[in-house]
């Protein structure tokens, strides 16, 4: 009745545990929300402001296909900001990045092709895969690189199937960065295997520290670029993103959107046109700061109750927490936890299988009061449990 895809794609266990935590919501219970990849932050002010215009304005019809022009100049001057020159006409304005991702997939991918995804990795990049009749292949990542592929691993997990890559930077759920070298490596051999690099790069700027590279366009022009106004914009509702490709893909993925979207929301893009002014700008900082804060508190809370963080993350907001102290499967662990102390976190089971079981994924998107309540609770619910005793 439904097509073969449909059975090859696994359900969000974060979205059936946020499902239980709104059941324990409405009974009356506080729920701690450490579990959804999502800000908590409202969208910023002078973002709304150009939204309530652009409607009283009636800019409300459809755009081009590939966004309207002020937009992609907007987002070409941003990356000139950081020093990277890229042309508006390589920018691609999409619904959201997951739109980014469907149009990224129809212009690179055939049946039966390979597509390297790492694991653990966002869950979602193979069903982006599926959905054109390729095949995900997923480079098992650890601790001990930092949960991003080698060279080498990188290597030997190409085939002769292998169409291409989608990898992360910084990465979801371990929040850590290809270093330089190996991006640029990784995208070199890529192109002399006739092949494709797609760099996610929706975290760029909830970064921890000065990172190594703004844009891995700064490193290498020989990539696909995937980002998203929803992350560091705090524009998550709004579904807007964009794609910077190669000159040569400009005609044919426009195609595609004018077929498969028409067009991106008209409202949300002459909103993000505001979030690159300065006021919003400064929200947007202050707010990745306050996500510095909230991981060392979160950090150090878990570290004191006998967790350990494999990797500190480079950015994002996220840690990938191993649980093995607990004795606990981490699915069973998230589950009891949200059901009998109501803290709810991702098991490592959405996003891959690799080590999946000992690891867990904490989003640190709520504020410092709920984190520290959080942790309280969590500590109560080792005590109870004599876990790790």
């Amino acid at each position: 009745m439904f097509s073969s895809r449909t059975k090859e794609i696994s359900p969000f266990v974060v979205m059936q545990l946020l499902q239980r935590a709104q059941e324990y919501e409405r009974s009356g219970k506080t729920v701690v929300h450490l579990e959804v990849g999502e800000p908590d932050f409202q969208t910023a002010e002078p973002i709304v402001k150009a939204a309530h215009a652009a409607i009283d304005a009636g800019r409300t019809k459809y755009t081009s296909a590939s966004g309207i022009s002020d937009l992609r100049q907007r987002i070409s001057a941003y990356y000139q900001s950081m020093g990277v020159a890229v042309s508006p006409n390589r920018i691609m304005v999409t619904s959201g990045a997951s739109g980014g991702l469907t149009l990224l997939a129809g212009l690179l991918l055939d049946p039966s092709d390979r597509l390297l995804i790492t694991d653990p990795g966002y869950p979602c990049n193979e069903v982006f895969a599926r959905l054109v009749g390729a095949i995900p292949k997923p480079i098992a990542v650890s601790a001990e690189h930092r949960f991003q592929p080698t060279l080498a691993s990188f290597q030997a997990a190409w085939c002769e199937q292998t169409r291409g890559a989608l990898l992360a930077s910084p990465s979801n759920p371990t929040g850590t960065m290809l270093s330089a070298q190996d991006l640029g490596d990784m995208a070199a051999f890529a192109q002399s295997r006739q092949g494709f690099l797609i760099l996610d790069e929706i975290y760029q700027g909830l970064h921890h520290n000065e990172p190594e590279y703004v844009s891995g366009l700064a490193v290498t022009d020989d990539i696909y670029v995937l980002n998203s106004f929803s992350k560091f914009f705090g524009m998550t509702g709004w579904r807007l993103g964009w794609v910077v490709v190669p000159e040569h893909a400009i005609e044919p993925i426009t195609s595609l959107a004018q077929n498969l979207f028409i067009s991106p929301s008209a409202p949300a893009q002459y909103a993000a046109l505001a979030a690159f002014d300065d006021d919003a700008m400064t929200v947007h900082k202050a707010r990745q700061q306050a996500f510095v804060s909230r991981a060392r508190l979160l950090s150090r809370g878990l570290e004191a109750l006998g967790f350990k963080i494999p990797v500190a993350p480079d950015g994002a907001f996220y840690l990938y927490v191993d649980i093995c102290r607990t004795g606990m499967n981490s699915t069973d662990f998230c589950w009891r936890l949200i059901d009998e102390y109501q803290v709810a976190v991702t098991p490592g089971a959405d996003f891959g299988t690799h080590q999946a079981g000992s690891h867990v994924r904490f989003a640190y998107t709520t504020d410092e009061q709920s984190i520290a309540l959080g942790l309280e609770r969590i500590g109560k619910a080792l005590q109870a449990w004599g876990a790790g005793q």
